[in-house]
């Protein structure tokens, strides 16, 4: 903020405010200046945020405004009482016409703050870990690695799509999460061509290849992991591409340390599944960032030229995962994803799932 000249910052994104005030609620607008972390939220959440004041990692220097009315009214309110100079606002959250409305009421009493659209200042600290951010990851990816060995178990024909989505969500939940982090994948025989599938009625049968792809929130935080199974042997054809994809997940994670380009990390799966005559098989990114959110920085992918330079290398505390996988319509689809933790003197792995072919 003071690099940017700003007097305040106001944080609308959800995410951003659990990070800054450990506040898990679905409401709450948070105004950050050099002395005071203002929680503008409302009676649903006044007592929760009391009792979150008095635990060890309270938020210091917290001031809570209860929202009686409009969340930008009362946010229009706190601006026009500080006259602050410059303030700063997420352009990533806040929509344009939010940005218009608030202008227009601070203008309209006679406030002369500059209203500065700012990006990725709180994100910018998220990416790299604390030691209790670490620890919670590592416990969440320890959950959810046991829960992959039982649903691999659960695995077998006859089961739709849907309901085997339903059992590993029930996994979830069992094994301590408060939530799903994402919708789960069941993707199965000619669908787990479709990255992204959503689970359907189709029903698993023998000979099938399952992208199973599932993950968890634990304590605000998400992990998520790939495995692709065999329903009965499976065929030479199905063996060359599971080895082809195993590998190039093995090469990306030997390439992770710090320092290293985020963009070279994603080029040693891509080139190992070019080598393989699977280049074109694979269509998206090695991996992303996990934290508070399933999908956040850093991102390994190819490289852009638009991207700033700085933005390339990885460090020690970033957690991302990595997924190579391929693609081959009409036919299936492998792929298999892990958590990673950048340490400082490499990487440390942190499900804990085989990566050997199983066949069911």
């Amino acid at each position: 903020m003071a690099a940017r000249s700003l007097d305040a910052l106001v944080v609308t994104s959800l995410p951003n405010v659990l990070y800054l005030t450990n506040f898990t609620g679905s409401a709450a607008i948070v105004v950050v200046t050099a002395a005071r972390v203002y929680v503008l939220t409302d009676f649903r959440y006044l007592t929760a945020l009391a009792e979150a004041s008095r635990t060890a990692r309270a938020c210091p220097d917290l001031e809570v405004i209860k929202v009686a009315g409009s969340y930008d009214g009362a946010l229009a309110d706190l601006l026009a009482s500080q006259a602050f100079g410059r303030a700063g606002f997420e352009a990533a959250d806040l929509t344009v016409a939010r940005h218009a409305w608030l202008v227009e009421q601070l203008v309209r009493r006679g406030v002369t703050t500059e209203f500065v659209a700012t990006e990725g200042i709180v994100e910018s600290l998220r990416v790299r870990k604390d030691d209790h951010e670490i620890a919670t990851l590592r416990e969440a990816a320890r959950r959810l690695s046991d829960v992959a060995k039982r649903v691999i178990e659960d695995a077998r024909p006859g089961l739709s799509e849907a309901e085997f989505a339903f059992a590993v969500d029930t996994r979830i939940h069992q094994a301590g999460f408060s939530r799903t982090a994402f919708d789960t994948i069941v993707a199965s025989g000619p669908n787990s061509a479709l990255p992204h599938a959503r689970p359907g009625e189709r029903i698993l049968s023998e000979g099938d290849l399952v992208v199973l792809d599932f993950g968890g929130v634990y304590r605000s935080y998400c992990v998520d992991l790939t495995r692709t199974v065999s329903l009965g042997p499976a065929s030479a054809r199905v063996r060359e591409v599971y080895e082809a994809v195993r590998r190039a997940h093995g090469r990306a994670i030997a390439a992770v340390a710090p320092g290293r380009s985020r963009f070279d990390i994603d080029a040693a799966a891509r080139q190992s599944l070019i080598d393989s005559g699977l280049g074109e098989a694979f269509g998206h990114g090695t991996g992303h960032g996990l934290g508070i959110e399933v999908h956040e920085n850093p991102r390994i992918a190819q490289r852009r030229p638009d991207v700033d330079p700085r933005e390339d290398a990885v460090a020690a505390g970033m957690v991302f995962t990595i997924e190579p996988g391929a693609y081959l319509p009409g036919w299936g689809g492998v792929r298999i994803e892990d958590d990673v933790l950048v340490t400082e003197d490499g990487v440390e792995v942190l499900t804990d799932v085989s990566t050997d072919l199983i066949e069911i």
